[in-house]
C-alpha cells in the first residue's frame, strides 16, 4: 500500500513541478509592463485562497457553536408545539430540571 500511495505523490509531484515549470517559462516571455499586473494577480489568488481557508474555519466555529447537524431529531419544525409544551412548566414556566 505504500508503494501506491508513493507512486500517487511522485505523479502529483511531477504534475506540480510541470505547471511550476510552464509558469515559470510563461512568465519569462510576459513583456516588462505586464509584470506588475502579474504581481498584483498573484497576489490576489493568495488572498483568495486564505480567504476561503479562512471562511471554512469561521463556518464550522458557527456550525459547532450552533450544534447544528447534532440533534438526534430528524424534523422538529412540525413538532414545535410539543416541544415546547414538553419543555415548559405551565404554572413554574421554564425549568432548568427535565423531570418538572
Amino acid at each position: 500500500m505504500f508503494e501506491v500511495s508513493s507512486i500517487h505523490l511522485n505523479k502529483d509531484m511531477d504534475t506540480l513541478t510541470k505547471n511550476r515549470a510552464q509558469i515559470i517559462e510563461s512568465i519569462k516571455t510576459l513583456p516588462e509592463d505586464s509584470l506588475a499586473e502579474l504581481i498584483n494577480f498573484v497576489d490576489y489568488l493568495r488572498y483568495k485562497a486564505t480567504e476561503k481557508e479562512s471562511q471554512k474555519t469561521s463556518a464550522n466555529f458557527l456550525l459547532s457553536v450552533a450544534g447544528l447537524g447534532n440533534s438526534a431529531e430528524k424534523d422538529v419544525s412540525e413538532r414545535d408545539e410539543e416541544i415546547l409544551a414538553n419543555e415548559v412548566d405551565p404554572i413554574r414556566g421554564w425549568s432548568r430540571n427535565s423531570d418538572k
